[in-house]
């Protein structure tokens, strides 16, 4: 029993039923199976070069070479004297069945040839069914598998020798011309699965790579915002335990509901931290400063101007202070675009554009086309990815492309409620009155 299953459990056992499986599987499963042909893609390297008359009809040359081989086979059965017509249709058949019925051509084949033989005086290989075979071989090994075709070819070896009385000199020329052909197309076949694999492979990666750039972004998101949350909640702490000391003699229920305000302000900043641990790299180190605000904005102007960037600054409406993260996110925005601006238009000059409106903040930022040589750039592209996660967080709209004369823009509206708005504030070289309706526009200009 033992040596039974010994020998049963074999590499060559296993390899054996997986060459007969192999065998079953494509070329005696589902023989009859309808399996038309499809037409070429009208997007490949050659077809989208031809007119649109001509890209119509060139889908279909696959089915016109098959068709025309058919009508050659026949032609060559014609020049029997005896059965004529029988011998000129028999081969053509299963030439033309390899456009639907693959598999049942290929055995179709092997039935012409031996009918084939028995009516014509040129032997088991005549001209017609010579080139029916060739055909027939290559076109189904192109629509199958290698595997398939080794399996065709063997058949057509085993089958010569058999009905030739075991000598294999007649059968050797369509055997080897064959086999040149079915190796062709072999190779041709595992460098198109190879090319496809290869871009599959790509388009995983350039979808991980996006996901994964999306992934940095939020998480440098996280990190900043963590600075204008942590500020807010820790404000709400303070007040709540510093509020009863300003009420002579609170009532407990007062003292208690402070009491409870601070705790869960306490709680939260702490998970608040818990959260922001998970998705901070090790080598993360927390800044020194506070979050910039648009307050700053012209510290960065001045420091892109120093670069050789020629910026411009427009204010519209009454300027106000916005809640934080509205403004660290503009803040982000024009630096992130100012530099892309620095990187992929050398020479150009950069305008940025604040509007403040009852609704939000209106952004844009515009660089003209590039004046000195553009260098490849070593990024990966997360710039704008990071630009639509700013503003997606916080409900606005974004646009971003290029201009009609070869720069580029990025326009952004982010909402703010009226309530969330602090009270308007003046700067220099524009006044707002106390209820924030009076329009102002401040220009500044800068070179290098």
């Amino acid at each position: 029993m033992t040596e039974t299953q010994t020998k049963t459990s074999s590499p060559e056992f296993r390899a054996a039923a997986g060459a007969m499986d192999g065998l079953r599987n494509d070329l005696m499963r589902d023989v009859l199976a309808y399996r038309p042909l499809p037409p070429l893609n009208p997007d490949g390297r050659l077809i989208r070069r031809l007119p649109e008359g001509l890209r119509k009809v060139a889908v279909w040359t696959p089915h016109t070479l098959v068709l025309f081989a058919a009508f050659l086979v026949m032609m060559a059965g014609f020049s029997e004297w005896e059965f004529r017509l029988l011998m000129g249709l028999v081969p053509a058949i299963p030439v033309a069945m390899t456009l639907v019925r693959p598999v049942a051509a290929f055995w179709a084949s092997i039935l012409g040839t031996v009918l084939c033989a028995v009516l014509g005086s040129d032997g088991l290989w005549g001209p017609s069914a010579f080139m029916a075979q060739i055909v027939v071989l290559v076109v189904v090994a192109a629509r199958t598998r290698p595997r398939t075709a080794a399996w065709m070819w063997l058949l057509i070896l085993l089958f010569g020798v058999f009905l030739e009385g075991g000598d294999p000199s007649i059968t050797a020329p369509v055997v080897t011309l064959s086999a040149f052909a079915l190796l062709v197309v072999a190779v041709v076949q595992i460098r198109r699965d190879a090319e496809r694999e290869v871009t599959v492979q790509r388009t995983v990666t350039a979808v991980e790579r996006d996901r994964r750039t999306l992934l940095e972004e939020r998480t440098t998101i996280a990190r900043e915002l963590h600075d204008v949350v942590a500020h807010h909640m820790s404000v709400v702490a303070i007040q709540a335990e510093a509020a009863p000391y300003r009420v002579e003699n609170p009532p407990p229920e007062l003292e208690q509901a402070f009491v409870t305000i601070r705790e869960n302000a306490v709680a939260a900043l702490t998970e608040l931290r818990r959260v922001l641990g998970v998705v901070r790299a090790e080598d993360y180190e927390a800044p020194d400063a506070p979050q910039p605000t648009l307050a700053a904005l012209d510290g960065l102007l001045d420091n892109v101007r120093e670069t050789g960037l020629e910026t411009e600054k427009v204010i519209t409406g009454a300027v106000r202070e916005l809640p934080q993260g509205v403004e660290l996110s503009a803040y982000r925005i024009v630096q992130e675009a100012l530099s892309n601006s620095l990187r992929h238009a050398p020479g150009a000059s950069a305008r940025v554009e604040l509007g403040y409106v009852l609704g939000g903040l209106g952004l844009r930022v515009v660089n003209g086309p590039p004046r000195g040589l553009v260098k490849p750039s070593p990024g990966a592209g997360h710039g704008i990815t990071g630009m639509r996660e700013r503003v997606a967080m916080l409900n606005g709209e974004m646009t971003a492309g290029t201009t009609e004369d070869g720069g580029y823009e990025i326009a952004v509206f982010l909402p703010v409620p009226l309530s969330d708005g602090p009270e308007p504030r003046g700067t220099a070289g524009s006044t707002a009155d106390a209820t924030g309706d009076a329009d102002t526009v401040v220009v500044e200009r800068g070179g290098a």
